[in-house]
C-alpha cells in the first residue's frame, strides 16, 4: 500500500462508518452502527499512529495533490494532503480522543433512539476535522472547516425535541457564520494578492508582500498582511471561541456529553488554534495582528475563567474552564510562541476530554441531574469516575509532573519573555486565571465528590430540575436511589484518557518545545519575536522544570486556589453566600454572562429582525408587490375595463365608430398635404 494510500484512508475510513450508521440506521442494529463507526475510527489512529511514528523516524513530508476539483484562470482548486509532525500530532489526537468517545458513547447513549443516528454524526465529525488538518489549501481547509461546523450544529441539536437544544444550534451555527464571513474575506484576500490557494505557494510569496498596502477607507492604507491575518484570526474567533464570539460554546452543553468531550474540548474548538500555527509564516510578518491575537486571548482566558465560579450546572463549569483555555492557547499564538499552543492544545485535549467523559459519568450516576449544588460525598459511590476526574482537574490546573503543567507554565514563560506591546496584560490576564481556574475547577470537584450527600436532601419541586435524554422532565434521583459507578464502556475511555494527562507533558516538551519537532513546519522570527529563544535557554529538563516551579508564583497561586475552594465549599459555605450577597452589582454581572448574550439577542439580532421587517412591509410588501407587480396588473385592468365598454355588440354602435375613424384619418391625411405645401 503506497503512502497517498495510507493518507486517503485515514480521513476516508470514519466517513464509511458515518454513511454506514447514517444511510442505512433503519436497516442494522446498534451493534453493528457502533462497531463499524468504532472500526472505522480505530483504522483511522492507528494509520495516524503510524503516520507519526514515521515522521518522527525521519519519513518524509507528503504534500500532494489527490486530485484537481477545477481550473478558473489559471489557477487550481484542488483536494489535497500536506502531512508533516503538525498534522500527524493533530490526526492522532483528534482519533485518540474520537476512538475513546465512541466508545463512551456505548453506555452515554444506550437508552438513546437516536442511538445510530449519533454514530453517524460523530463519525463525520472525525472525517471533516481529518480533512481540516489534512489540508494542503485555503479551499480543503474551509470545506473542512464548514463541515466541522455543520456537524457541531447537528450534534448540539441533537435532541431537537428541546427547545433551548434548537436554540443552542442555532446560536452555534450563527456566531460561527460572523467569524467564518472573516475567514472567508481573508481566504478572498490571499488568492487576490497572492494568485494562488495552495500553501507553499502563499508562504514562499508571503515576504515579498510585507510591505504592500490595501486601502479600506480613502485615504488610510492598511498593510495587506496585517488586514489578511486579522480576517482569518476571526474565523478562529469564532470556530476556537474567543471573546467576543465565545457565547455559542457554554449553550452548545444541550448537545450530550460525549460531543462536549469531542468537539468543545479535543477537535472543533482547537482548528482555530491549529489554523493560526499553520500559518505562522504569515502572521510572523505582522506584529499588529500578533497584538490583536495576544490581546483577544488574554481578554478570554481571564474573564471566561470568572464565569467557572458561579456555574452550578456540572458541564457548563467544564465549558468555560474550555474558553479559558482556548484563551491560554491564543496568546501563545500572539507571544509567536506557536509550539507552546500547540502543545497545550495536545495536553488539554486529553485532560478536558477526560473531564467532559468524567463529568458525563457523573450525571448517568446522578441519574441525569446536573446540578453540582444536589451532588456531594460521590466518591465512594463511583471510585473511578473520582479519581480520573481528581487526575483531569490536577492537569487542568497545572500541578507539577502532570500535563497541563508543563504546557500552561511554557505559555506563561513565553509571554512574560515577549515584546508586543500588548505582552503586560497578557502577562497579568494568564497568571491571575491560574488562581481563578484553580478555584473553579475543585470547587466543582468538591462539590462533587467531597462532603455532605446532598441529594438526599433535595425536594422534587426545586428549581433547577432537568430534562432527561429525551427531554421529558426529570428530577434525578429518587428518596431511595444511590448513585451508582458507569459501566466499563464509560469508565474505559476515562483511565485511558487519564493515562496521557499525566505522561504526555513530560514525554513531549522537549522535542516539541526545543527539539526539531516541529521543524521546517512553524516558522518563528527570533529577532523579532524572541520568546521561545529565550524559553530554550532556561530549560533544563521536564524534572527539573516541574522541581523550579516551586519558586515560582503560578504553582503558589494554584495552590492557593484549591485550598479557598476547599474551605469555601466544605467547611464554610456560608462564606461564598455571604460573598454573594455584598457584591450584588458584579455577581449580577457575572450571572448575565457580561450582558453579551442580552447585546447580541435583543440589539443586534433585534436590529436586524426590525431591518427585515421594513424591508419586508415597505420594500417587499408595498414597493414591489404593491406597486410594480400589482400596480401593473392594476394598469391592465383599468385599460381593459375601458376598453371592455366600449365593446357594446350593437352594429350601428361600430359603423358610427367607423364613420369617425375615417373622419380621423382623412383630417390627418389632409392636415398633413397642406403642411407639406
Amino acid at each position: 500500500m503506497d503512502i497517498k494510500t495510507i493518507y486517503l484512508l485515514i480521513p476516508l475510513a470514519p466517513l464509511f462508518g458515518a454513511l454506514v450508521a447514517g444511510l442505512f440506521g433503519w436497516a442494522i442494529s446498534r451493534r453493528v452502527a457502533h462497531s463499524v463507526t468504532i472500526a472505522g475510527v480505530a483504522v483511522a489512529f492507528v494509520l495516524s499512529a503510524w503516520t507519526l511514528n514515521n515522521l518522527i523516524n525521519g519519513g518524509e513530508t507528503y504534500n500532494g495533490t489527490v486530485y484537481t476539483w477545477m481550473t478558473i484562470n489559471g489557477i487550481d482548486f484542488n483536494v489535497g494532503f500536506l502531512v508533516d509532525k503538525l498534522t500527524a500530532m493533530m490526526m492522532c489526537v483528534v482519533t485518540f480522543v474520537s476512538l475513546m468517545v465512541h466508545i463512551y458513547t456505548i453506555g452515554y447513549m444506550e437508552e438513546d433512539p437516536g442511538y445510530n443516528r449519533f454514530f453517524s454524526y460523530i463519525s463525520l465529525f472525525t472525517f471533516s476535522m481529518l480533512m481540516l488538518v489534512m489540508s494542503n489549501n485555503f479551499v480543503q481547509l474551509f470545506f473542512g472547516w464548514e463541515a466541522v461546523g455543520l456537524v457541531s450544529y447537528l450534534l448540539i441539536g441533537f435532541w431537537f425535541k428541546r427547545p433551548t437544544a434548537t436554540f443552542a444550534n442555532l446560536k452555534a451555527f450563527l456566531v460561527n457564520r460572523v467569524g467564518d464571513f472573516g475567514f472567508l474575506l481573508g481566504i478572498g484576500l490571499v488568492l487576490f494578492h497572492f494568485g494562488s490557494l495552495d500553501y507553499a505557494t502563499v508562504f514562499a510569496k508571503a515576504p515579498e508582500l510585507q510591505n504592500a498596502t490595501i486601502t479600506l477607507f480613502a485615504g488610510h492604507p492598511w498593510s495587506l498582511l496585517s488586514v489578511t491575518c486579522i480576517l482569518l484570526f476571526i474565523g478562529a474567533m469564532g470556530k476556537s471561541a474567543q471573546f467576543p464570539l465565545h457565547v455559542w460554546l457554554p449553550d452548545s452543553m444541550e448537545g450530550p456529553t460525549p460531543i462536549s468531550a469531542l468537539i468543545h474540548a479535543a477537535t472543533m474548538v482547537t482548528a482555530g488554534i491549529f489554523m493560526v500555527t499553520r500559518m505562522s509564516p504569515i502572521f510572523e510578518l505582522s506584529d499588529t495582528a500578533l497584538n490583536f491575537v495576544l490581546v483577544i486571548g488574554s481578554i478570554t482566558a481571564l474573564f471566561m475563567g470568572f464565569l467557572g465560579i458561579i456555574q452550578n450546572d456540572i458541564k457548563r463549569v467544564v465549558a468555560y474552564s474550555t474558553l479559558s483555555q482556548l484563551g491560554y492557547m491564543t496568546v501563545a499564538l500572539g507571544v509567536s510562541a506557536y509550539s507552546v499552543a500547540v502543545f497545550h492544545l495536545m495536553t488539554h485535549a486529553f485532560f478536558k476530554a477526560l473531564l467532559f467523559l468524567g463529568a458525563g459519568s457523573v450525571i448517568m450516576g446522578m441519574h441525569h441531574d446536573q446540578d453540582i449544588r444536589n451532588m456531594g460525598g460521590l466518591r465512594k459511590y463511583m471510585p473511578i469516575t473520582w479519581i480520573t476526574s481528581l487526575v483531569g482537574s490536577l492537569a487542568l490546573i497545572g500541578t507539577p509532573f502532570f500535563a497541563g503543567f508543563y504546557s500552561k507554565d511554557s505559555i506563561i514563560d513565553a509571554v512574560a519573555a515577549s515584546h508586543l506591546p500588548g505582552a503586560g496584560f497578557a502577562q497579568f490576564a494568564v497568571i491571575a486565571s491560574v488562581f481563578v481556574t484553580a478555584l473553579y475547577s475543585f470547587r466543582m470537584y468538591f462539590l462533587v465528590f467531597h462532603g455532605k450527600e446532598r441529594w438526599m436532601q433535595k425536594s422534587h419541586g426545586h428549581d433547577h430540575d432537568h430534562h432527561d435524554d429525551h427531554g421529558e422532565e426529570h428530577h434525578g434521583l429518587g428518596p431511595n436511589d444511590k448513585p451508582h459507578e458507569s459501566p466499563w464502556v464509560v469508565t474505559l475511555p476515562l483511565i485511558l484518557l487519564a493515562i496521557p494527562s499525566v505522561i504526555i507533558g513530560a514525554i513531549a516538551i522537549q522535542p516539541m518545545l526545543f527539539g526539531d519537532f516541529f521543524k521546517g513546519v512553524i516558522f518563528v522570527n527570533s529577532e523579532a519575536h524572541p520568546a521561545m529563544e529565550e524559553l530554550s535557554h532556561e530549560f533544563h529538563g521536564w524534572f527539573d522544570m516541574a522541581l523550579h516551579s516551586v519558586a515560582t508564583l503560578p504553582l503558589w497561586l494554584a495552590i492557593a486556589g484549591v485550598v479557598v475552594a476547599w474551605f469555601f465549599y466544605t467547611q464554610r459555605p456560608d462564606i461564598p453566600a455571604a460573598i454573594k450577597a455584598k457584591t450584588g452589582p458584579i455577581n449580577t454581572l457575572l450571572e448575565n454572562k457580561y450582558y453579551m448574550d442580552f447585546l447580541y439577542i435583543n440589539i443586534f439580532a433585534a436590529a436586524g429582525r426590525a431591518i427585515g421587517t421594513v424591508l419586508w412591509k415597505v420594500g417587499d410588501a408595498l414597493l414591489i408587490d404593491g406597486l410594480v407587480v400589482n400596480g401593473a396588473a392594476k394598469v391592465v385592468q383599468m385599460f381593459a375595463f375601458l376598453t371592455r365598454r366600449l365593446q357594446t355588440g350593437y352594429i350601428y354602435h361600430y359603423a358610427f365608430a367607423m364613420i369617425l375613424g375615417a373622419l380621423v384619418l382623412m383630417t390627418l391625411w389632409l392636415g398633413g398635404l397642406a403642411f407639406a405645401h
